[in-house]
């Protein structure tokens, strides 16, 4: 992604508003690989300006996609993400479990569709998407099927772990 202060002049060069909530936008998504959500951009941006408002962020970002300079995502993670990195091609990771996305850097360019089943497309080009668990998921799930104490102190023994049971329901 272009720098903030890039940014700033291709909004002007293009005859579009310039303003303190804007250029607040531009720093919150400078170096952010988190592939944000407008809501988490909105976090980022009050803590620089308290006023800011989550439609300034949505328009913000649409034209900032319209212009090429972020990618908008749709992941199936249930809300839009938005790619700062479009200056090189890539695919993505997605977590299944907390939605977070990553990119992946590998060479896909060989993937074609099968001659005869383009249903009369012209192709131009793949975006592949991996579906998993991430690390932090899968250490947070390894924890909770761990015995442990329950809330009263009491632990669990592996003739606890009964169909039905629960860790506050004793026999």
């Amino acid at each position: 992604m272009k720098s903030p202060e890039e940014l700033t002049r291709l909004f002007r060069a293009r005859g579009r508003k310039v303003t303190a909530q804007r250029q607040c936008i531009f720093r919150a998504l400078q170096g952010d690989e988190t592939h944000p959500t407008a809501e988490s951009v909105h976090a980022a941006a009050r803590r620089e300006v308290e006023t800011i408002s989550l439609k300034t962020v949505y328009q913000t970002l649409n034209e900032l996609a319209a212009l090429g300079e972020i990618a908008a995502l749709d992941l199936g993670t249930g809300t839009t993400r938005f790619d700062p990195n479009v200056e090189r091609l890539h695919h993505h990771l997605v977590c299944r479990s907390c939605g977070k996305v990553r990119d992946l850097h590998v060479d896909y360019s060989d993937v074609r569709v099968p001659l005869g089943a383009d249903e009369g497309f012209e192709v131009g080009g793949a975006e592949v998407v991996f579906r998993g668990v991430c690390a932090r998921c899968r250490a947070a799930a390894r924890r909770s099927d761990r015995p442990g104490p329950d809330r009263r102190g009491r632990s669990w023994s592996d003739g606890d772990r009964r169909v039905g049971t629960t860790p506050y329901s004793y026999q």
